[in-house]
């Protein structure tokens, strides 16, 4: 296992991390993603911890909760061997307070998800979206009164925007209260968007990013292509409204050059998805998950290897998009290129 540093932290992770989505099986469809209990989420977790495989992401609104207290059973007895990640701010009831970051939300978020993963602490505590109605200093301090009292070590975001990240940052540090060392984002090779802005915060901040649905929400993962239709049973038909949106065209042209690839290499699609993510600048850890031992077992086969440089270019440009304004110009105009390096 390739371990990495978590941002400017001084946190080792894995370059694989396992998500639990799939832990639980309960409420809408958009939190419950799989059924597994107890005893299979123990397997999946035996088999990750002797692939070296440590750190396990969750989140309070996963299964409404049943994610964290599945995981934490899983885990019974060998808490000092795992790193356990959760994330709050999402709406876990209909209540005004039941959504957002504000300190009473924070506070009490923390407090029920330590009772149900069964720990007196997380490793690492990250907001699900930006929360725009509580002040940045309010969520911060709370934060960092979280940490100091020991129920949080790290703190990290997901899903921010540029702006949102960077504010978030800047007050941490005028009141050197703790920063945001990692965030949790979308990043696929159908999903580039990150690269645009968030990767270079990501890289003069130091903030490490761990990356959330690598396979292009279920659509790299060799069963989708020009020629193979979505299956009619697929999850997608279902949950493609969740997602990340992809122009089918260019679905098929990355699709194409992964399996070219894939042949070249003797891998698997998914595989060699992963792999080109693991090269990327500022990946910290890249969130596999997986519903059954083969699945999991697959994505463990992304490790323990590298892409040439001629197949990183291959992937690279099928799947290319001209970023938006203002960050098109870097791509065009070689005064603006000079200026504004791109570290990819």
């Amino acid at each position: 296992m390739d371990y990495r540093t978590l941002g400017a932290s001084g946190l080792k992770v894995p370059a694989l991390s396992f998500g639990t989505g799939t832990f639980g099986g309960q409420g809408p469809l958009f939190s419950a993603w799989g059924n597994s209990g107890a005893a299979e989420a123990r397997r999946l977790i035996d088999i990750c911890l002797d692939a070296g495989v440590t750190l396990f992401d969750t989140a309070d609104v996963y299964s409404a909760g049943a994610s964290e207290e599945v995981l934490g059973a899983a885990i019974k007895g060998r808490r000092d061997r795992v790193i356990i990640s959760t994330k709050t701010g999402l709406p876990m009831g209909d209540g005004p307070n039941d959504a957002g970051t504000s300190r009473h939300r924070l506070i009490g978020a923390v407090d029920a998800a330590l009772r149900r993963l069964g720990t007196d602490y997380v490793d690492l505590l990250q907001l699900h979206a930006f929360d725009a109605a509580t002040p940045v200093e309010e969520v911060l301090q709370t934060l960092d009164s979280l940490v100091r009292a020991g129920k949080v070590r790290y703190a990290g975001a997901s899903n921010f925007a540029g702006w949102q990240l960077m504010k978030s940052l800047a007050v941490a540090d005028s009141h050197g209260w703790s920063r945001y060392v990692a965030h949790q984002v979308y990043y696929s090779l159908v999903g580039r968007d990150y690269e645009w802005e968030l990767m270079p915060l990501a890289i003069d901040q130091k903030v490490g990013a761990l990356v959330w649905s690598p396979l292009g929400w279920g659509r790299l993962t060799g069963k989708i292509g020009r020629d193979r239709p979505l299956p009619k049973d697929s999850r997608l038909h279902d949950t493609a409204q969740w997602g990340p949106p992809v122009d089918d065209e260019r679905l098929y042209d990355v699709v194409d050059a992964l399996g070219a690839v894939a042949d070249e290499t003797g891998r698997t699609v998914p595989q060699v998805a992963l792999a080109w993510l693991l090269a990327r600048p500022t990946i910290s850890s890249v969130i596999i998950g997986a519903r059954n031992e083969a699945q999991l077992r697959d994505n463990l086969g992304a490790l323990g290897w590298t892409l040439a440089p001629d197949q990183i270019a291959r992937l690279d440009e099928a799947s290319d998009v001209m970023p938006a304004y203002p960050y098109y110009p870097y791509r065009t105009q070689e005064g603006f290129a000079r200026l504004n390096p791109l570290p990819v």
